[in-house]
């Protein structure tokens, strides 16, 4: 390469160099960076206000929610008038349930997410040794009180018939909602969200309080039309309702013998069905 050959290359050299660093420090000084450099964003909150547009449904003029008192499965005293100011969600559940236990990674998310707006409540209906429940709550890392069913409860949230069924409660200490089926973690978000006043992009509609109660999201029944389960030891009794709400029904309804019973109790199959399995498991004792 001659001497005037290596200097024009250097001199093109030079000027790309120049004219590299000027741009370069244009788009810094304009406060924008180079896409491959560029600091990613934040990820935005998927509840947020510019989240996917939902419709939130609460009921028309709410009854005001009883206040109770028990202790929790460390023997904390738990009073839900403590709780005021907050939303509170009431979940009814059992270690027996599938569904209850398929939310329960949810509600923990939604404790630990919103503690300082949110307040769950388990109410176990095992009706086992409370080891048990203590055992399973510890196993899955449960971050909010569980109290054990109590006639006490029973009597103030009568006419739950099927698991898991949860109370949503507003600051006002008003029933606003009741689920029966397993949870929606995302519409259980929403509903959270704003009831406590935070910002979600969702429509509100009122409904009377008799509404949206159908069973749904895999309920779990605990009492089947027709058959009797009383003569049976609680280790039975739930083992009898795990099958009686897992069995499909023979008659061609494609439903579990439970809900078979529950939606056609004139079903000449079911019944049959439901008493034979629990004759065997009072047979097995």
């Amino acid at each position: 390469m001659t001497p005037r050959r290596a200097l024009i290359l250097m001199l093109a050299v030079g000027a790309f160099v120049v004219t590299w660093a000027v741009s370069r420090y244009a788009i810094e000084g304009s406060g924008s960076r180079p896409a491959n450099e560029r600091a990613a964003a934040p990820a935005a909150d998927d509840t947020a206000a510019d989240a996917e547009k939902i419709t939130l449904r609460f009921f028309r003029n709410p009854a005001p929610a009883p206040a109770f008192t028990a202790r929790d499965l460390d023997g904390r005293q738990i009073s839900t008038a403590a709780f005021k100011g907050k939303v509170v969600l009431i979940n009814f559940w059992a270690t027996w349930c599938p569904p209850c236990r398929a939310e329960i990674p949810d509600l923990v998310a939604l404790q630990d997410k919103y503690r300082d707006q949110l307040q769950i409540i388990g109410v176990s209906e095992d009706e086992g040794a409370i080891e048990g429940v203590r055992r399973f709550a510890a196993d899955h890392h449960v971050n909010y009180p569980v109290v054990m069913m109590s006639p006490e409860i029973d009597k103030m949230f009568p006419g739950i018939g099927a698991l898991p069924t949860s109370f949503v409660i507003d600051r006002d200490a008003r029933i606003v909602q009741k689920h029966v089926g397993m949870l929606t973690s995302r519409v259980t978000e929403y509903e959270t969200r704003h009831l406590a006043g935070l910002p979600v992009n969702a429509s509100i509609e009122e409904v009377e309080q008799t509404q949206g109660l159908k069973l749904e999201n895999g309920a779990q029944l605990m009492t089947i039309p027709g058959v009797d389960l009383a003569k049976l030891p609680p280790a039975k009794r739930a083992e009898a309702l795990q099958k009686l709400n897992s069995q499909p029904c023979t008659c061609g309804c494609d439903l579990t013998v439970a809900k078979c019973r529950v939606d056609d109790p004139s079903c000449g199959v079911s019944l049959p069905l439901a008493r034979r399995l629990v004759a065997q498991l009072a047979g097995s004792q």
